[in-house]
């Protein structure tokens, strides 16, 4: 009866490295030209086509360039916006989108009573239904408010950028009882970056994975092909583009961890793919800083991988105890920093007193906030001249 993709949480422009960026376009040009060779009657987009309501240059380049191909296939596109390009004041490039003809926000409700009132976008029998998702869930309390104006006969879809309570699991937040939602053929849901199917409720997955996290778990994008004709109406369609290779090394050695990472990286085929390094332990020698990360990366660049994209949230500094017998409470600076140095022994430790004195001036009467911090800083690069 009816065949249409259904896509969620693009997430155009989201990536700071632009080599992800490259995949993330990639990807999502993917899941447009698999939708088009699938012939499908038209595309959903459940919300977060964009990362932010104002996205880069480069970000509506990509939509505009996709979304002109569905455009010249005469294969309309639907979405609704998300909680990334949701804005409050209602306006946002999703407009821009819609003026130029590449796609149609189905987001159209009124408010009578206390209810709000769904009205439907007709194409070829299918009467669709959306509602935005906003920052932190302020969604929800209007989604148990919602009433659809009917149209009978026809093939039901709801699309939603929320959670729903059946997929959120363990997680602290507000979500719609799936109870209270009206009663349709298929739910169109973004938002929650997981693959999920149960009773009609279908979270498509991100189309391209949206951070290291992601990344480790997903390795790749998806969407959801739906065709009412067949036997197997739900299928699920993976968007690989690279492979992906998670490595993870324990440091206590700092110092020596460098060429350590660099010896047990040489061991691994890094040809062409995604490479994610995580590093985590307690530092007992040296620091982070000695961790050479560049040298790191320039080595399995020249492996060929792709790309490097490294976690350090669980590497940490030992805590140093330092015990001192304090005699007189007004030369505790001096007997810690004393203290420490035995302990630590560095050229550096020489400099700590002068840093000390020269962190220690005072802003003076009538000096702004801007020449104070010059002259701070003035002070301190004479202490390590440079």
């Amino acid at each position: 009866m009816v065949k249409f993709a259904h896509l969620a949480d693009v997430h155009l422009g989201g990536w700071k490295q632009q080599e992800l960026q490259d995949l993330n376009a990639e990807s999502f040009k993917r899941a447009i030209d698999s939708s088009i060779s699938q012939k499908v009657d038209f595309v959903l987009i459940a919300g977060d086509l964009f990362d932010t309501a104002y996205p880069p240059i480069e970000a509506l380049k990509n939509a505009f360039s996709e979304l002109k191909k569905l455009k010249e296939a005469r294969i309309p596109c639907f979405l609704i916006a998300g909680s990334h390009d949701y804005s409050v004041s209602g306006k946002t490039f999703l407009d821009v989108l819609e003026e130029a003809g590449f796609c149609e926000n189905v987001t159209k409700f009124e408010e009578k009573d206390d209810s709000i009132i769904l009205n439907p976008t007709i194409y070829k029998g299918v009467a669709i239904y959306g509602y935005p998702g906003k920052r932190s869930g302020l969604e929800v309390p209007d989604l148990r408010r919602i009433k659809l104006n009917d149209a009978p006969g026809m093939f039901k879809i709801l699309m939603l950028h929320t959670t729903i309570d059946k997929a959120k699991g363990n997680l602290p937040i507000d979500a719609i009882e799936t109870d209270l939602l009206p009663k349709v053929d298929y739910y169109a849901l973004g938002h929650l970056h997981l693959d999920y199917e149960i009773s009609g409720f279908v979270y498509a997955g991100p189309v391209f994975p949206n951070n290291f996290q992601e990344l480790l778990d997903l390795k790749k994008g998806r969407y959801y092909l739906i065709d009412t004709d067949s036997s197997q109406p739900l299928k699920r369609i993976d968007l690989k583009i690279k492979d992906v290779l998670s490595v993870e090394f324990e440091v206590t050695d700092a110092i020596n961890a460098t060429e350590k990472i660099i010896s047990e990286l040489d061991k691994e085929d890094l040809q062409d793919k995604i490479v994610l390094m995580k590093v985590r332990g307690e530092i007992e020698q040296g620091k982070s800083s000695d961790i050479k990360f560049q040298k790191i990366e320039e080595f399995a660049l020249s492996k060929k991988a792709y790309f490097v994209l490294r976690n350090t949230h669980d590497l940490k500094q030992k805590e140093i105890a330092l015990e001192i017998e304090v005699k007189d409470s007004e030369n505790l600076e001096k007997d810690t920093v004393i203290a420490y140095s035995e302990q630590n022994p560095s050229k550096f430790n020489t400099l700590i007193p002068q840093l000390m004195e020269s962190l220690s001036i005072e802003k003076q009467e009538g000096e702004t906030s801007e020449v104070f911090l010059t002259r701070l800083l003035a002070e301190t690069r004479k202490v390590l001249d440079f």
